[in-house]
């Protein structure tokens, strides 16, 4: 139960399925049909979950890294220390440490702009144009904090928010679906 529970957690968080994010980026696409942009934004689920999940556990799984233990903890590697070891053991020279490091940087950054960008947009939408420069200084602040806290601590954090997000956009998702069946309709 715990690997289907960290799968179903870190799964969502590759991709936003579900949480509504994506739609907050689309929203902002200029189109005279919404479905045509939905069309557009459908393979960046396939893409983050699929393509990059894949490119990261199929080395792990091809070298045997899964199976090695932390000497200083005596635990199983997860994590990024995890992938660099799979990428340094299945790449020659220390290739393999330079190629997640750079990978984890990007995805880090593209991460904090992508998620401060929903979230200014979503407080903008619920208490108006003047809380833009607070919310930007409060999220300075949690990146901040966020860099200094235990790792543990950040993913519970973002598996609260995520889960926390979900509930009000799946109910959204019901309570919208004629109007996306019939725009996909009008669109088709």
């Amino acid at each position: 139960r715990a690997g289907i529970r960290w799968g179903v957690a870190r799964g969502i968080f590759s991709n936003g399925s579900g949480l509504g994010t994506g739609g907050i980026a689309a929203a902002a696409a200029q189109t005279r049909l919404p479905a045509s942009q939905a069309l557009v934004s459908m393979p960046q689920t396939f893409i983050g979950t699929i393509v990059v999940c894949s490119i990261t556990g199929f080395p792990i799984i091809a070298t045997g890294a899964w199976t090695r233990v932390d000497p200083a903890t005596g635990h199983a590697l997860t994590g990024a220390p995890l992938t660099a070891h799979a990428f340094s053991t299945g790449l020659p020279g220390s290739w393999g440490g330079y190629i997640v490091s750079l990978g984890l940087a990007f995805f880090a950054f593209s991460t904090i702009l992508g998620w401060s960008y929903y979230g200014e947009k979503a407080a903008e939408y619920l208490l108006g144009p003047r809380v833009i420069l607070p919310y930007r200084i409060l999220w300075v602040a949690a990146v901040m904090v966020g860099s200094v806290v235990t790792l543990q601590a950040v993913w519970s954090f973002a598996d609260i928010a995520n889960g926390l997000m979900a509930v009000p956009n799946l109910v959204s998702l019901i309570g919208l679906s004629g109007v996306a069946v019939a725009e996909t309709r009008r669109f088709l």
